[in-house]
């Protein structure tokens, strides 16, 4: 299984259409966004549309720049699924994820964020894989060390080394693009706006 994961795009289309056509190129069978898909909810069009000629299903989350009825309404209208407190079986492998920030339009304190996570993991707590998608990394990661505006959040660390998922995905510090890091068996990987194309 191929996956293009990505965060951060800001409203950003032409950034959407070249993500889209690397999709398109690499035969991803899935697009995982990473919230932060639009600029404080100023416009939504064209950020989803290219993705669904491009790849079989796409997952998301929201960032801190757009709410959860946003999403809601894009995961609506495109036939897509917000992953947001909920999870997602594809063949063996499971998603399951939480959106938000401690800062931003959508705020999410630690607690909820855990409950969120803890609750989504169920639906592929038996799955051969897990990946555990996020906008906000971890605190205590090496992505902190990027920021001094940007905490990470105690709650997806928590749910990290609880639920133990095999892959961590998260975005949100644009600067800590490309960072990867093990945090005890998960691999941590900051997707950042120009996409990571994952083989699992």
């Amino acid at each position: 299984m191929k996956i293009l994961a990505a965060g951060d795009i800001h409203g950003d289309v032409g950034l959407v259409k070249k993500l889209a056509e690397k999709a398109k190129k690499e035969n991803v069978d899935l697009v995982v966004l990473c919230g932060d898909i639009t600029y404080a909810e100023q416009s939504i069009k064209n950020l989803i549309g290219p993705f669904k000629g491009a790849a079989k299903e796409v997952l998301l989350i929201p960032g801190n720049h757009e709410t959860v009825a946003t999403v809601d309404f894009l995961a609506q209208i495109y036939s897509i699924k917000n992953l947001h407190g909920y999870s997602f079986l594809y063949k063996d492998i499971g998603f399951f994820g939480a959106g938000g920030a401690n800062i931003g339009l959508f705020q999410i304190d630690d607690e909820e964020m855990f409950s969120l996570l803890k609750k989504a993991h169920e639906g592929v707590k038996d799955a051969k894989k897990k990946i555990m998608v996020t906008h906000v990394h971890p605190s205590g990661s090496k992505m902190e060390n990027f920021t001094s505006f940007f905490k990470g959040s105690d709650g997806v660390r928590k749910a990290l080394e609880e639920l133990k998922p095999d892959i961590l995905l998260c975005s949100h510090v644009h600067e800590a693009e490309g960072i990867e890091e093990k945090i005890g068996n998960t691999l941590v990987i900051n997707v950042g706006k120009h996409g990571r194309i994952l083989e699992l």
